[in-house]
């Protein structure tokens, strides 16, 4: 899907499942033709980091932006918890700053942002993994003289396994140095781009708009527009279906975008808005509710004019 600089949705492509991500920029680019675009960047997730992959890109579309995990760049996580502070302010939801690794030829730029929402998410999660793994650890036989097969699943689990160290008489516990360790990369992601030209902001704020198109594709899916199951048959139908979500995921943006709004919020106040029919003395009188102060300020932002508030009337 390529968004605009505001995160609106204008060209979606779908693709099976089994392509790499470096052969689809060509027919992209195709895609592209004909638009009048100042610059146009690929902004990608760690799957994409390969030399074969950003050299693809750079043919195709010329500027990628890609963010990667802090943990996978141990040179970069190494200046930032050795140089502490130097982060600055985008905006409400977003602090970066600029590392420089290497000297010379090997001089390699990136920039490192701190998504403070996505930090309190993450952290919120670590204290339920915790919560729950110390109520599992207390249920362990302290007296046990091996290690229980429960305990060992423990360990080998990559998702609890790099919290828990070997205590006395080799008992589980939670290691402290680990959860401190894991609360240093909260929110925090690094991006690497060849646009010399991005300013460590303007790459925060593209990496913002991956973001933006996860929740997109998320709400398709799932909360939103509830695109899966796709049981059709034929790949045309199966096509149709997806454009048939992707226009209504940009109506829901071109809402956002103008009532400065998230579409949960927008729904809460248009839920309200009904119609209610009515039968009196053989009369059937079909009329709108009266709208709150919220609902009508909230169509004035979308330019949407109030509905009538007599629709039928029907005898």
């Amino acid at each position: 899907m390529a968004l605009t600089r505001d995160g609106l949705p204008g060209r979606s492509w779908g693709f099976p499942g089994h392509p790499v991500d470096a052969t689809t920029v060509a027919q992209v680019k195709e895609g592209l033709r004909g638009w009048r675009l100042g610059q146009a960047i690929v902004v990608g997730a760690a799957g994409m980091d390969s030399e074969a992959n950003r050299q693809e890109v750079a043919q195709g579309l010329g500027h990628d932006l890609l963010a990667m995990p802090m943990g996978k760049l141990t040179a970069v996580q190494q200046d930032v918890r050795s140089r502490a502070g130097r982060f600055h302010k985008v905006n409400d939801q977003l602090e970066v700053k600029e590392v420089i690794v290497g000297d010379g030829a090997r001089r390699r730029r990136s920039s490192v942002c701190r998504h403070l929402e996505e930090a309190k998410r993450q952290r919120h999660h670590r204290q339920e993994v915790l919560a729950a793994r110390r109520q599992e650890l207390d249920r362990l036989d302290p007296q046990a003289p091996e290690p229980t097969k429960r305990a060992g699943e423990l360990v080998a689990s990559q998702r609890y396994g790099r919290y828990l160290a070997r205590g006395p008489r080799g008992r589980l516990a939670i290691d402290a140095a680990a959860v401190q360790r894991a609360a240093r990369m909260d929110g925090k992601d690094v991006l690497l781009t060849n646009d010399d030209t991005l300013t460590p902001e303007e790459a925060g704020l593209g990496s913002k708009a991956m973001m933006i198109l996860e929740a997109c594709f998320r709400r398709m899916k799932t909360t939103g527009l509830r695109l899966r199951p796709v049981s059709h048959g034929t790949a045309h139908r199966i096509a149709s279906h997806v454009q048939l979500c992707v226009l209504a995921l940009r109506l829901q943006r071109a809402a956002e975008i103008r009532a400065s709004d998230p579409w949960r919020s927008i729904r809460l106040v248009l839920d309200e808005v009904k119609a209610v029919r009515d039968r009196v003395r053989g009369t059937t009188i079909v009329q709108s509710t009266r709208l709150t102060a919220q609902a009508t300020t909230l169509l004035k932002k979308l330019h949407v004019a109030p509905p009538p508030r007599r629709l039928a009337l029907e005898r």
